[in-house]
């Protein structure tokens, strides 16, 4: 999944994309109201982490011009403001969520994890197709019940492809999720038939057949019906 944080705090922005890649998520940064804005015009981001207060711009017209300009991702806003009509305000503007500073890692990663599955349709923690199983929270993932270790990599594919279960996923909406600003159209072809072969190895049930499917000239899918 690919975050961006709009912090104008350099350090807590930091600090921030280094807790969610931890975590196996992608992360971009923006630094100002303007910033942002562009970032959201050109990236179609799984969740957008907002503070109210931003040079330039403040959070609350990055929610309205974001909104009117059809961007519907997810929005954590973040303040340092008690307050609760800031907090009316933030959700009228379009905001999903809101939390106040300081915060815990956990409560933070707890609110994203929540409203990833939210924008994603599922209502629990654990993603599954057949014998797969996918766990958001715990950030693991079990064959046949059985524990497969992944690279950061091969979990942020099969994560994007398990939200998109039963949709057909391009190979540039993939890599421009997973490698972010890493992504080069030119080279990530072969790199990332590398990674979807190691990836298939890996959460192969019993019998070899493996539920990420190649969509020839598309890309790939998982199915729960994997006829």
């Amino acid at each position: 999944m690919r975050i961006l944080i709009v912090e104008d705090e350099p350090e807590l922005n930091e600090q921030l994309r280094r807790t969610l890649e931890a975590q196996r998520y992608s992360a971009d940064s923006a630094y100002d109201g303007e910033q942002a804005l562009d970032r959201l015009a050109e990236v179609p981001y799984d969740l957008v982490i907002l503070d109210v207060m931003l040079p330039k711009l403040d959070g609350f017209g990055v929610l309205r011009e974001a909104r009117n300009m059809g961007a519907d991702s997810p929005v954590l806003m973040l303040t340092a403001r008690t307050g609760t009509d800031d907090k009316i305000k933030g959700l009228d503007s379009g905001a999903d969520d809101y939390l106040t500073k300081p915060f815990s890692t956990d409560e933070l990663l707890a609110r994203v994890r929540a409203l990833l599955r939210r924008a994603g349709g599922q209502n629990a923690s654990v993603l599954s197709a057949g014998s797969l199983c996918l766990d958001t929270a715990k950030r693991e993932v079990t064959v046949e019940g059985k524990l497969v270790e992944l690279t950061q990599r091969e979990f942020s594919i099969l994560e994007f492809l398990m939200y998109n279960k039963n949709r057909s996923v391009s190979r540039f909406s993939l890599a421009e999720h997973v490698w972010g600003d890493d992504f080069e159209p030119f080279s990530m072809s072969n790199f990332m038939d590398v990674h979807i072969k190691n990836l298939r190895k890996k959460i192969s049930s019993g019998d070899g057949e493996s539920v990420v499917k190649t969509i020839r000239g598309v890309g790939y899918i998982i199915r729960d019906s994997q006829e």
